[in-house]
């Protein structure tokens, strides 16, 4: 049975072609309300999805360019004097949109980079000691480049653990790219779904309310408390990520109630870059905790 959300998550398949299981990993992560960290090689996409998912649902959608030099203000804006009144007015920043796309978010400076936690965390930002509300709903995209690439420096651990999941979405594979060669990728113009914002309102609204068991509650915490074991592991913003995550996952699935596979499916997104600290390891972190909580279950 199609569904709104699955027709949407079609739309983005057309015009990212071949990466079926990244855009419903992405949608998951929009419809349980977090932020979203594209992590890949120039070229592969990662405007294409940012923009694309801001088009699904017609959320107001601003690009921003992170440089070495970008200052905090020029993030959140700042207060204008105005001379007619002698009053000072706030200039609203490229903060305040429903998707910002923060492009090579590692190429700033850790004190911009900072700007964002307040606006990620609370869904506000604050200045001159006034705090001022973002639109809703508010969605960071940010897009990362590997830590090889010069002029790029890690996010603190405060900031990844903002980023409900991370995402590679890696080359295309032969058949999708000969696709893209011959014209049949579609263009982000051709994403009309009908959906708007207070549609992906509601629809968070249902991921909430989705069906959850205390045996699937025991089995979050098993794999949270499982990567403790050996380092400081997943937080409780992690796990309650998590479990929005898998709620998500099985709304997108058609599903009643959530299962474990609901929760493995997105374990890896959830978790790889707050167990590795954004850095990619040649062994899955993730795979390793699943087996061993599997195996002891």
């Amino acid at each position: 049975m199609h569904t709104p959300l699955t027709l949407a998550a079609g739309k983005l398949s057309e015009v990212l072609l071949g990466k079926d299981q990244q855009i419903r990993l992405a949608m998951a992560c929009l419809l349980a309300g977090g932020h979203l960290l594209l992590e890949d090689l120039p070229g592969t996409g990662k405007t294409t999805l940012a923009e694309a998912l801001a088009r699904c649902f017609s959320l107001q959608f601003h690009r921003l360019h992170f440089t070495s030099d970008l200052l905090p203000a020029d993030l959140t804006g700042v207060e204008v004097l105005e001379p007619g009144t002698g009053q000072f007015r706030f200039k609203p920043g490229p903060l305040f949109c429903q998707v910002l796309l923060a492009d090579e978010i590692n190429r700033a400076s850790p004190r911009t980079q900072s700007a964002l936690l307040e606006a990620m965390a609370n869904g506000r930002v604050s200045v001159n000691s006034t705090s001022h509300s973002l639109p809703e709903p508010f969605v960071v995209i940010a897009s990362q480049n590997g830590l090889d690439q010069s002029g790029t420096s890690p996010l603190p651990e405060s900031q990844l653990d903002r980023f409900l999941m991370r995402l590679s979405l890696g080359f295309p594979d032969r058949e999708a790219e000969a696709a893209m060669l011959n014209g049949q990728q579609a263009s982000l113009n051709q994403i009309n779904t009908g959906l708007t914002p207070q549609d992906l309102l509601q629809t968070r609204q249902a991921v909430h309310a989705q069906t959850v068991t205390p045996a699937l509650i025991h089995y979050v915490l098993d794999l949270v408390h499982t990567s403790r074991e050996q380092g400081p592991g997943l937080s409780p913003r992690a796990s309650q990520g998590l479990l929005r995550a898998a709620k998500a996952w099985a709304l997108l699935e058609g599903a009643r109630s959530v299962t474990p596979d609901h929760v493995q499916a997105v374990f890896a997104a959830v978790a790889e870059h707050r167990l590795d600290g954004g850095h990619r390891r040649a062994v899955p972190l993730s795979q390793n905790l699943l087996e061993r909580v599997d195996a002891f279950r």
